[in-house]
């Protein structure tokens, strides 16, 4: 437990995640996690997807008591003296996200950094999902590792070297495998967000029992446009019962699918490089197919594996810190001119 002296001393991160709709804060403590709060946007259930303004618009309700959360969660667990003017610099995801939402934690962020004279830090929103894995420090990662990050807007299988070495060795050249899931289960009648519905009902049906297609993308590529149009045009083929008799077994056909995509892919990295140091990232890697294929993948193959938990595979501020906490270490600030980008390279 951090005393209140060692909380001064150390190095304390308060991070802000907004990049799509979870408004989410975190205090970080020389890498370790303290708090974690996350307000979730339920609105967007009936629309049948993200709705960018009404998420702007709920994270300018959510941000200041979600921050206030993390760090009362402080003064509860660790030491009731702890206040905002303890932080060492102030964390928040710069891209890639909604413009909207972005805006607001980054003007969140730098006003609170210039009111409280602190250093601002700003992330890489797909980078803070590879070092999630960092954030248990009892089964974290040795370096160098490949992590298979699997997002709603992203697909990647990325080389880190070190905290902050980070390349991008494979990625999809159209549609992420997240938003295979989703658009799959609207296809299949089935309320958003679709991707873990497929995975409950994935769990009582037979994954071989459909076939559908599997782009063949040259190298560490991914492509997942032809699986949706492969579901597409099956679907198509057969009435609304057919679907609902036999939903079970056209989730887990669809997720097996995509799951076999991505470990085929990351087989090939580990062939690659010789590394067998490997982690999964991002939202889809809370689906307990791929969680589950991917030990007894490494198991086969005598590979070390890694995967977060569930709290922090999808968008959290507890990734957006441990980041920050490394940056900070390397004396990697932004100035307040700093601003936020829909999309953006490493």
């Amino acid at each position: 437990m951090f005393t209140r002296q060692t909380l001064y001393t150390l190095t304390t991160i308060l991070a802000i995640e907004s990049s799509c709709d979870e408004t989410s804060a975190s205090v970080c403590v020389d890498g370790k996690i303290l708090s974690n709060f996350i307000a979730n946007q339920t609105i967007h259930e009936k629309y049948g997807g993200v709705v960018p303004e009404l998420a702007s618009r709920a994270h300018m309700q959510h941000i200041v008591p979600v921050v206030s959360a993390a760090i009362n969660q402080v003064q509860s667990t660790h030491d009731s003296q702890f206040t905002i003017h303890d932080i060492s610099a102030i964390a928040f995801t710069q891209a890639p996200g909604l413009i909207g939402s972005l805006l607001v934690g980054a003007q969140f962020a730098k006003s609170l950094a210039l009111s409280l004279n602190k250093p601002l830090i700003a992330v890489h929103h797909m980078q803070a999902h590879v070092l999630a894995n960092l954030i248990d420090e009892d089964n974290s990662p040795e370096f160098p590792f490949l992590c298979l990050t699997v997002s709603g807007g992203h697909t990647q299988i990325v080389l880190a070297k070190s905290p902050l070495a980070l390349e991008v060795i494979g990625e999809t050249i159209d549609d992420a495998a997240g938003e295979a899931f989703d658009k799959t289960a609207k296809l299949l009648g089935l309320p958003y967000p679709g991707g873990p519905l497929i995975d409950k009902y994935a769990k009582e049906g037979n994954p071989t029992a459909f076939k559908f297609a599997e782009p063949q993308i040259p190298d560490l590529n991914f492509s997942f446009s032809g699986l949706k149009t492969s579901v597409l045009y099956f679907l198509q083929k057969h009435d609304a019962a057919f679907i609902q008799n036999n939903l079970s077994d056209l989730c887990a056909s669809v997720q097996h699918t995509i799951i076999t995509i991505l470990l085929k892919k990351i087989k090939l990295a580990v062939k690659q490089t010789g590394i067998k140091n490997v982690c999964i990232a991002g939202g889809v890697s809370a689906n307990s197919g791929l969680r589950n294929a991917l030990t007894v993948m490494g198991n086969q193959y005598s590979w070390k594996i890694f995967i977060p938990k569930f709290e922090y595979c999808t968008d959290n501020a507890a990734m957006i810190a441990i980041t920050a906490y490394y940056k900070y270490l390397a004396n990697d600030f932004a100035e307040l001119s700093v601003s936020p980008t829909a999309r953006a390279e490493w």
